[in-house]
């Protein structure tokens, strides 16, 4: 049974985290690149490629945030068919995706909305765009960072005694 939830867990961290990671990633370039693009037409329509490449990475993002959720489901399931729930180097995993899982719900994803807009919005939107994509792409690396850390604590397990 360990294999199986071991397996579902790491499946659905490649899978889902990845995923997030790289369209996080490439959000911002995309979101002001459809700024400099400008309206391609009249009455409201979309802009170029550039804006739908953004909202679609968006979405990849929200959608696999929601199936994220496997991720530390099967991990706890795991740690708890193997015994080791009270370890440091698991705590410390699960506190670290308790963080990323904050900073993807409560400042990327609404942070693209906002580029987003402005994308949408044209000229009068791009005020302050710059900075809105640096301050993403900031926050997209510690998330993507603190995942690294979370897969070099499973790797190694400090303190574990299976030699691992």
């Amino acid at each position: 049974m360990t294999k199986l939830l071991l397996s579902v867990h790491v499946i659905a961290a490649i899978l889902a985290v990845g995923s997030i990671a790289v369209a996080a990633s490439l959000f911002p370039r995309f979101a002001k690149l459809a700024v400099a693009q400008g309206p391609q037409a009249e009455g409201g329509e979309e802009k170029g490629k550039a804006v739908g490449i953004a909202a679609f990475l968006h979405r990849i993002c929200r959608v696999y945030a929601v199936a994220g959720l496997v991720v530390p489901v099967f991990g706890v399931a795991t740690g708890a068919q193997m015994g080791v729930l009270g370890d440091a180097w698991l705590i410390t995993s699960m506190i670290l995706t308790a963080v990323t899982a904050f900073l993807l719900a409560m400042a990327i994803i609404p942070g693209q909305e906002r580029m987003l807009t402005m994308a949408r919005q044209g000229g009068a939107g791009a005020q302050g765009l710059n900075a809105a994509a640096a301050r993403l792409g900031m926050l997209t690396g510690v998330f993507n960072l603190l995942w690294a850390v979370v897969v070099v604590l499973m790797i190694v397990r400090p303190g574990s005694t299976t030699g691992a």
